[in-house]
């Protein structure tokens, strides 16, 4: 039996089964190419670097920020106080 285009049925079935391996083959691509570690696989150790300097710098931003304030809780005169942190002037 021969459809409308002239081709017949077992024809059709090989041209869906042709298609049918075709997209599960550029499905497989997809997949591999969104895999997380592929976007960082080359890029890895300069990322590494940037977490590491970015935790550092944060780190040392927090402690040098209490530090200065704990400092001038020590000397001068206290202006304000909010709980256990105070401000105070240093002249």
């Amino acid at each position: 039996m021969a459809t409308a285009d002239g081709r017949t049925t077992e024809q059709v079935r090989r041209d869906i089964e042709a298609e049918r391996d075709r997209l599960a083959g550029a499905v497989d691509d997809l997949r591999s190419g969104l895999d997380p570690g592929t976007m960082l696989k080359g890029k890895l150790p300069v990322a590494a670097a940037a977490a590491f300097g970015a935790g550092f710098l944060l780190s040392g931003g927090i402690g040098a920020t209490i530090r200065l304030i704990m400092q001038r809780s020590r000397e001068g005169d206290e202006k304000a106080r909010f709980g256990r942190f105070s401000f105070v002037d240093r002249d």
